[in-house]
């Protein structure tokens, strides 16, 4: 927006704002001085500066965190200025720091509980955010909006995400054509990647077919067929690329020319023979799944009925204040937590999380079944973390991270396995049973309402060491431990 100061003025930005001396300011020199006394103190009222981000755009991996640069030109404290990160809409905003405090109240839905304005550095004029748990929808463009008084500056930043998917998978799909179809299979990519089947030598081969298509989480999974003759291109890989990154997945197979289509007397009667033995084979595996599943069966009663036993005498479980990241708020008795409206001073002692909002039970078990009651609403993980499990920037919230948990985050409610494993939204409860088997290495999670099973994770996932209690506890949520 443009204004016109005066007739013979030029129009400025609205970024500055203008005087215009009066006809009869001028005709005195006293009202002349006083003019430019008047204008030199407005001028220093609002800083001027420039908000400047990096010239390139920023990539960021699925599921980690990354932090979007951007800082004031010359270097001054934003303390009391206003920053404001936003995507295309300015009042429904990424982020808002002003007056001194971070805003929540028009924070868009799918941000609450993962950004963080970096205040380390805030009083040099750094204003870099962090986003933590990446999503392929975060991809875009990020305006970083910096006003003081009535000047303001902005500028704009690209965030790519990208995500590598699984290991290639090639199988053998039927003959065709004389030869063996073969097919590469992989999930988990983005953005779209680059598929090559190469052969021994690294030469590319032309393939038969592709297909690309979206899941429900926006990650690509790909399926890409080839036929390869016998006597020709039998070392065979799969490389599947992620552009962005520059990083690639590949897998390699043999096929034995016995594999090949061939009309061949000894090799029907050999057919004829290995469909029976095949057969009897396949009637003995059955009989055998058949008594196992009733063992097993029986073997699931018996470890049910532990469960329940240990349920009706649950273990005492407390949270730890010593653990608990500066934005939760514990209860006296250390029997709830909630998330704070401000961040809280508190001693960066090594066993505190400083980045993601989590907190561990002050009771660790190295042996037989622990079980406690977690209860509340809203954005939030519950399960068990071991003793070393890191605390200090970002964590992985899988079994390989040391984390061992069901999430609930809006309408999803899934295990935070590797991957993660989605499950019904109709089976997120309110109240949820954290089972812990020491001996078996294995952690179960059941409904309180009506002690259905939801989902455990296999024996002898979880490792041998000390075990502690662990939750995450997103944006106005609170959770309770049930006595």
């Amino acid at each position: 927006m443009e204004r016109a100061c005066c007739p013979d003025q030029v129009t400025v930005k609205r970024k500055v704002l203008s005087f215009c001396p009066s006809s009869t300011m001028i005709t005195s020199l006293p009202h002349l001085v006083i003019f430019f006394i008047t204008y030199h103190i407005h001028k220093l009222e609002s800083a001027q500066f420039r908000v400047m981000g990096p010239g390139h755009p920023v990539t960021a991996i699925l599921g980690e965190n990354i932090v979007l640069p951007c800082h004031l030109s010359p270097r001054m404290s934003a303390v009391n200025m206003e920053v404001r990160w936003f995507r295309s809409e300015f009042t429904s905003f990424v982020h808002l720091y002003r007056h001194r405090k971070d805003e929540y109240g028009q924070q868009m839905p799918e941000y609450r509980g993962r950004t963080e304005l970096l205040k380390a550095g805030i009083t040099d004029g750094n204003v870099s955010l962090q986003i933590v748990n990446i999503r392929s929808s975060d991809e875009g463009q990020y305006h970083c909006f910096v006003q003081d008084g009535s000047f303001y500056e902005e500028a704009l930043l690209e965030l790519k995400v990208a995500g590598l998917g699984s290991n290639p998978l090639i199988s053998v799909e039927s003959h065709q054509d004389g030869g063996i179809r073969m097919v590469c299979q992989s999930a988990g990519w983005f953005p779209e990647p680059k598929v090559l089947w190469r052969d021994l030598s690294g030469k590319e081969l032309p393939s038969l077919s592709e297909a690309k298509s979206l899941r429900d989480s926006s990650l690509f999974e790909t399926e890409n067929s080839i036929i390869i003759k016998e006597r020709s291109n039998q070392n065979l890989s799969c490389l599947i690329r992620n552009t962005l990154l520059n990083q690639e997945k590949e897998s390699t197979v043999y096929i034995a020319d016995s594999f090949f289509p061939r009309v061949n007397p000894w090799m029907v009667a050999l057919s004829v023979i290995l469909l029976v033995l095949f057969g009897f084979i396949g009637l003995t595996v059955y009989l055998f799944k058949i008594k196992g599943k009733h063992l097993g069966e029986i073997n699931d009663l018996q470890r049910e009925l532990d469960w329940r036993r240990n349920i009706v005498c649950p273990a005492n479980v407390t949270l730890d204040p010593d653990t608990a990241h500066p934005q939760l708020v514990l209860s006296e008795g250390g029997k709830s937590v909630r998330w704070g409206d401000t961040r809280q001073r508190l001693p960066d002692n090594p066993e505190r999380f400083d980045s993601w909002p989590c907190v561990l039970g002050c009771e660790g078990f190295t042996a037989g079944r622990h079980c406690w009651e977690v209860e509340g609403g809203g954005y939030w993980a519950v399960g068990v973390a071991r003793e070393s499990v890191g605390r200090k920037g970002g964590i992985s919230r899988s079994p390989e991270g040391g984390i061992w948990a069901v999430e609930r985050w809006g309408d999803q409610f899934r295990a935070l396995s590797s991957p993660v494993t989605p499950l019904p939204r109709s089976r997120a409860p309110s109240r949820i049973w954290v089972c812990l088997d020491c001996d078996r290495g294995q952690v179960t999670f059941i409904d309180a309402g009506d002690e259905a099973p939801i989902f455990t994770f296999p024996p002898g996932s979880v490792p041998g060491e000390r075990i502690r209690p662990w939750l995450w506890v997103g944006w106005g949520t609170r959770l309770r431990l049930r006595p």
